[in-house]
């Protein structure tokens, strides 16, 4: 650090993660909101890199998501919620293991942590306007705004509505590390 160069007390350097739909080869870059989530954001950022089959939203309307055994030893509980997230919010969820049981959320993987009732954590990306977050068997659900994305959310967008209209079969979501500022 240079001669005369101001040292900030108690500020933070921001952290960013990227988020790719790895089939497809598109990323976006996302900055963790460490001020609004500390929790949540600290969760995600102690786990990563993050990776698993990638789901478009059926009910929230433009959302993709994965789903992950619980990777954390505490829950980091409702901070920085939401039920309409805005374009480039992303977002954590937290399901107990029988609240996906509906056979008519279609997945297949999750049987496992339906039979142990282990929690489920949902990390998903909104690509566009217009969410809102409530489902038909469990009415709200709010989630925890964690990330922004602060690059490359066209070129996901378009990634995610191909993941919407040619389905996401084999496609995998992964979340990584890029760099702290």
């Amino acid at each position: 650090m240079p001669v005369g160069t101001p040292v900030l007390q108690g500020a933070s350097m921001a952290r960013y993660i990227t988020i790719t739909l790895d089939k497809r080869g598109v990323s976006c870059t996302a900055r963790l909101l460490d001020e609004a989530a500390p929790r949540t954001a600290s969760a995600v950022w102690d786990a990563l890199p993050l990776s698993a089959p990638v789901f478009h939203g059926k009910y929230a309307r433009n959302e993709i998501y994965t789903l992950l055994p619980q990777f954390t030893d505490r829950d980091p509980g409702k901070e920085n919620t939401t039920v309409t997230p805005i374009p480039g919010d992303v977002c954590w969820f937290t399901f107990a293991g029988d609240d996906l049981g509906n056979p008519a959320y279609g997945y297949e993987a999750e049987e496992q942590h339906r039979a142990t009732r282990d929690a489920i954590i949902d990390l998903a990306l909104f690509y566009g306007r217009n969410n809102l977050l409530i489902n038909g068997d469990q009415g709200w659900v709010p989630g925890n705004v964690f990330g922004e994305i602060t690059e490359g959310l066209a070129e996901m967008a378009a990634a995610c509505q191909d993941v919407w209209m040619s389905g996401a079969r084999g496609e995998t979501l992964t979340f990584a590390r890029l760099r702290e500022d």
